[in-house]
């Protein structure tokens, strides 16, 4: 099995953390930046911005689907954020 492409998309919030998103994913040689896109983002509530942010989107490719030449393997570190995991390891909270 080989990968091929992923896109992977991200909530930035601040420009100058956009644009060095952009040019660290431009300058590894892990994989090719097939194309990138940064859209601004608002949150509105009864006409009012309350929240604001850039979503950005990367499409990285990895290998020709005809002629695939690596093997990648993929980690996710995922840290807690706003809302714990709600799948616990701890036996003794069950009930």
């Amino acid at each position: 099995m080989y990968l091929v492409k992923v896109v992977e998309t991200f909530r930035v919030d601040s420009e100058p953390e956009v644009k060095r998103i952009i040019e660290e994913a431009k300058n590894d040689g892990r994989f090719e930046l097939i194309k990138y896109e940064a859209v601004k983002k608002q949150k509105k509530a009864k006409g009012e911005v309350i929240d604001e942010w850039t979503r950005v989107t990367l499409h990285k490719g990895f290998n020709v689907e005809a002629e695939p030449t690596s093997t990648i393997d993929i980690v996710y570190n995922v840290s807690q954020g706003a809302f714990p995991d709600p799948i616990s390891n701890d036996n003794d909270n069950l009930f």
